[in-house]
């Protein structure tokens, strides 16, 4: 069986990344001129931030089959997590974590490519899958996540 060529096998992942904004034919207009895409979350993804030497070492804490796509900066010393719409509350306790809103803009590469410094290090691979909100917390480990404060009065 012959392998796919560089294209073809980040074709899927680039198709739903597009996809993933209202207006896809500008993200891929952005990708032909080599520049990230600034796509917003809220449609389809939340995007999970954390710091890049605190959030590394989380990716290998999650199994393969549970890990959504995951965006890296190393510049700006920045990692992002996709997760599902309802996230938010979920991942508020989780120190070291900050969703962002609806309507953010995560400027990316395509899947295959690395730009501006941008790099995919779970490449969306077009099938959907997201990062499991809870999946993300307790992969932080001890400390990493707190009750609301609600819940402790």
């Amino acid at each position: 069986m012959a392998l796919p060529n560089f294209a073809q096998r980040y074709e899927a992942g680039d198709v739903w990344l597009a996809d993933c904004s209202i207006r896809p034919d500008l993200i891929r207009a952005a990708w032909e001129k080599e520049a990230l895409a600034p796509i917003a979350s809220g449609g389809h993804w939340l995007a999970a931030e954390a710091r890049l030497a605190t959030g590394y070492p989380v990716v290998a804490r999650i199994r393969a089959e549970q890990r959504g796509p995951v965006l890296a900066d190393p510049a700006s010393d920045k990692l992002w997590w996709l997760v599902p719409l309802n996230a938010a509350e979920e991942l508020a306790g989780v120190r070291h974590l900050t969703v962002r809103p609806t309507a953010w803009l995560l400027r990316c590469p395509p899947t295959g490519w690395h730009l501006e410094g941008r790099m995919w290090i779970v490449r969306p691979d077009g099938s959907g899958q997201l990062t499991d909100p809870a999946v993300l917390a307790a992969a932080f480990g001890p400390g990493g996540y707190r009750l609301p404060a609600e819940a402790t009065s």
